[in-house]
Parts: structure tokens; sequence; C-alpha cells
């Protein structure tokens, strides 16, 4: 039984499915870096996956797709999700930067509007906005 099917519903099941999500992203080109697990060892920790629930997940055998919604709503809920454990330190490395371009894509976004979203993502969570998109926010 795949881990995934231990937890139905709620907030641990998000993490854990964001967490598979990206040991997934990390493992596409064949093997995890150094750098890539060691981004994979913070995500754990910021999403408190236990060690039996990563040890399982980095297993080769397990392949989890991408849960892509069919909601553009909902794929900017998970990119706004995914930002918030990014920024979670007030930072984002290139690794990390490599990672959310990978799952922008894989949740169905083109690439050019993948980078878009990004862009303007990333400068929110800096707080890094003109006073314009700023007032747009508080307005909405």
């Amino acid at each position: 039984m795949p881990i995934m099917d231990l937890y139905e519903h709620g907030e641990k099941r998000r993490e854990l499915a964001h967490f598979a999500t990206l040991a997934s992203l990390a493992a596409v080109d064949g093997e995890i870096n150094e750098k890539e697990k060691a981004v994979l060892d913070k995500f754990a920790f910021k999403l408190n996956i236990t060690a039996d629930e990563y040890k399982m997940v980095m297993k080769k055998e397990n392949k989890y797709p991408i849960e892509t919604p069919h909601s553009g709503e909902k794929r900017l809920k998970r990119l706004f999700d995914f930002f918030q454990i990014i920024f979670s330190d007030l930072e984002m490395d290139e690794v990390e930067r490599k990672m959310v371009e990978k799952y922008a894509i894989g949740l169905g976004f083109p690439p050019k509007k993948s980078q878009e979203i990004i862009e303007k993502s990333v400068a929110i969570f800096t707080g890094k906005i003109a006073f314009e998109d700023y007032l747009y926010l508080m307005e909405k």
C-alpha cells in the first residue's frame, strides 16, 4: 500500500503529497544529487515528515505523480502552498527555484505562464511588489 493511502484527508496528507512531489521532481533526471537531497531534507523538516515517511517516499520504486487539479484556482493554491513552504525560512535558493519551476509546469502551467507566476509570487513573498499591486491585493 502506498504511503499516501494512509492519509486520506487533511493537512498531513497535503504535506506528504507536497514532499512526495518534490522527491519525484528531484529524481526526474535519474538521481537525487547532494544539493537536491539537502533541499529535500529541509522540506521534510518544514513539512513534519517522519523518518519512516521519508524512507518510504525516497524508495526508488515509489513514483508519486503530481496531482494536477483541473481548476486554475486550485493549481494556484498548490503553488501558493509551495511558496509558503519555500519562504518559511524567508529565502529561496537556486535549487528551490528550479524545483518550483518544475512543479509549476507539472501542475499544467505552460512554461511562459509558469515563469510569470513564479516572478510575481517571488515578488509578493519577498515583499518587493509595486504599490499598485499592493493596493490591488488590499482591495480584493
